[in-house]
């Protein structure tokens, strides 16, 4: 199991939160592949901490549906269906839609010039080919809107969701910056939904900036 040697280190975080983000990431980039078994005292090594953090995210991430583990307690990364793209991404996009819906009715000029700010780190991320970061923004600007609809019940089934579409979506994200550009664009186009005050606009927007991915990661897998 190759363990990459110079990652960047998160700093003022617990072991077992350090070991939980790290290893989530190696998971989603596909460092960590489908089916992988997990082996506690490389990770260890690599991460430099005890067994003890390891084993605590290792547990934190099968919550998550990340890994598994079987009998005799040998540990893999989750395997991942082509089947489960529409599944997730379909929910998803409901929840989000919604939650852009209601958003563009209570929304203030100075959160709108935050998710225009949000979508300039975006293009920049993407134009400067970083797709794990474009992935977190790209994030960070779903969960403000769905943040700002005020609604738990639709947050805490997004974040959940989002914890498994990241593996699809870190693959979209690679793609050639003309389709990625797309996400950019349609961002936009939620945006000025919000500045109009068009809560039908901004539901659908919000929807084609999900199902679009989706029809075309369904093509890319």
């Amino acid at each position: 199991m190759p363990i990459p040697k110079n990652f960047e280190k998160p700093v003022r975080i617990t072991a077992k939160e350090r070991a939980y983000a790290q290893i989530q990431r190696w998971i989603i980039e596909g460092t960590l592949q489908p089916g992988e078994k997990l082996l506690e005292a490389e990770l260890s090594e690599s991460l430099g901490v005890s067994r003890t953090p390891i084993r605590e995210a290792l547990q934190l991430l099968e919550m998550r549906g990340l890994v598994a583990t079987y009998p005799g307690r040998e540990t893999r990364v989750t395997m991942i269906g082509k089947e489960d793209i529409f599944r997730m991404y379909s929910t998803l996009a409901a929840l989000h839609a919604l939650a852009a819906e209601v958003a563009a009715e209570v929304i203030l000029p100075e959160q709108i010039e935050c998710l225009k700010n949000l979508n300039l780190e975006f293009e920049q991320a993407i134009g400067s080919g970083q797709p794990y970061l474009a992935m977190e923004v790209d994030e960070r600007f779903h969960n403000y809107i769905v943040e700002l609809s005020d609604n738990p019940y639709t947050a805490s089934f997004s974040d959940s969701l989002q914890v498994h579409i990241r593996r699809y979506k870190y693959v979209f994200l690679q793609q050639p910056i003309a389709l990625t550009q797309v996400s950019a664009e349609e961002h936009l186009q939620v945006i000025d939904a919000f500045q109009n005050r068009n809560a039908a606009q901004a539901h659908e927007a919000m929807k084609r900036n999900l199902i679009r991915p989706m029809r075309e990661l369904e093509s890319l897998l």
